[in-house]
């Protein structure tokens, strides 16, 4: 196994260690690969997925080419772009089911690149952390 992933799998111990779901305020679960990226909001108490999703589900890359938010200059371009639309789904997704509040589960990747996106689109939309 790569050093890398060593590392990563032991701050996701760290983490999973101190954060649970419940049916109120769910796990908000981030499943980054190499080409993707997907989210579910988990309820671990019963051990169920309320719902997910996938940037599949998003139109594609060229037609979410550049973004650009006033306040703060972000320009997103590629697998951030979508990460970040990914984090609006998701919340919109939740805020249909009455969730409001999530707990964020990175699963010991970095506060960085995707996994940022997909949090601030998620806050953006209306979730909170």
């Amino acid at each position: 196994m790569l050093e890398k992933e060593k590392k990563r799998k032991r701050r996701h111990k760290k983490v999973r260690a101190k954060i649970k779901g419940t049916s109120k305020v769910p796990r908000l679960c981030v499943f980054r690969s190499s080409k993707h990226i997907y989210a579910q909001l988990i309820d671990d108490e019963k051990g169920k997925i309320i719902l997910s999703a996938k940037d599949t589900e998003i139109k594609s890359k060229k037609q979410i080419k550049s973004k650009k938010q006033e306040k703060d200059k972000i320009i997103r371009t590629g697998k951030v772009a979508k990460a970040f639309e990914l984090g609006k789904l998701i919340a919109s997704k939740a805020l249909v089911k009455k969730v409001k509040k999530v707990v964020f589960d990175r699963r010991g990747h970095k506060y960085h690149g995707r996994v940022k996106a997909l949090a601030e689109g998620a806050r953006e939309e209306g979730l909170k952390f």
